[in-house]
């Protein structure tokens, strides 16, 4: 499918979307949520893939909402229940994917790109980037889940001082908060991503599927429920999927399996 806001790509196994207004930052348009919701639709259902990569066109990653949108909803506030529900349905489906998913970040990250940043799994971002919520400096506050996903991301009181204080974090102290998982200087961002991913494309998909199925029902139950509901889906892999016997034969065979 041809997209307008955003570019979707496949290769060795990892798909990348790309938020592609470099001129508004790449600003969160309604347009760009759908065409991002129908993106992730696609990145589901190919079962050949081992991750998905998120990343900006242009000088960052994303400015947040598209503030020409909320120009018109002071005049018609029934507009904005219909953003928030598809800025919402945008990031649970980027959440929900059944692969890791990796957000690339460059520049800036702010707000709403700063919530897609969190519903990735993990992120790799420059050192310089400036990622933060800036809402508070403007009389606002988070709709597409802030709130809720940076305490459990940072704990409460890193969480309050970056809501309340609209301040920026550098991409080194988002790695040293929890937020983003490596840092790197901008000219060895893809070099650090590539690290990342090259983990990935050899292992299973089944595997990669139900790991992080399992490590999101861990936020939602008590321990020994968690622990119950893997060991019931270990036992299941083991009599539906051929991965466990190659895994096993190729170790024995000091080889690499072939999933």
């Amino acid at each position: 499918m041809q997209y307008s806001n955003i570019t979707l790509s496949r290769k060795d196994g990892i798909a990348t979307i790309r938020l592609n207004r470099p001129d508004a930052l790449n600003a969160l348009s309604l347009e760009l949520l759908h065409e991002f919701s129908q993106a992730t639709g696609e990145v589901a259902l190919d079962e050949t893939l081992k991750a998905l990569v998120l990343r900006g066109e242009g000088r960052g990653f994303c400015a947040g909402a598209d503030l020409l949108y909320f120009d018109r909803v002071f005049d018609d506030l029934s507009l904005l229940p219909n953003y928030v529900r598809d800025l919402n349905a945008a990031l649970f489906a980027l959440e929900e994917l059944p692969i890791p998913t990796i957000a690339a970040v460059h520049g800036y990250a702010l707000a709403g790109g700063m919530e897609l940043m969190m519903a990735c799994d993990m992120a790799v971002v420059t050192e310089d980037a400036r990622i933060g919520d800036q809402h508070a400096n403007f009389g606002l506050i988070p709709g597409g889940g802030s709130t809720q996903r940076l305490p459990r991301r940072v704990g409460m009181p890193r969480a309050m001082e970056l809501l309340t204080t609209g301040r920026w974090l550098s991409g080194s102290e988002a790695v040293e908060w929890g937020l983003a998982l490596r840092s790197a200087p901008s000219e060895l961002l893809e070099a650090e991503l590539e690290s990342l991913l090259a983990g990935l494309r050899t292992k299973s998909r089944t595997g990669l599927a139900l790991m992080k199925s399992l490590a999101r029902a861990s936020q939602d139950v008590p321990l020994r429920d968690g622990i119950a509901l893997e060991g019931a889906t270990f036992t299941h892999l083991f009599g539906t999927s051929p991965h466990p016997r190659e895994g096993i034969t190729a170790f024995k065979e000091k080889r690499q399996p072939e999933f």
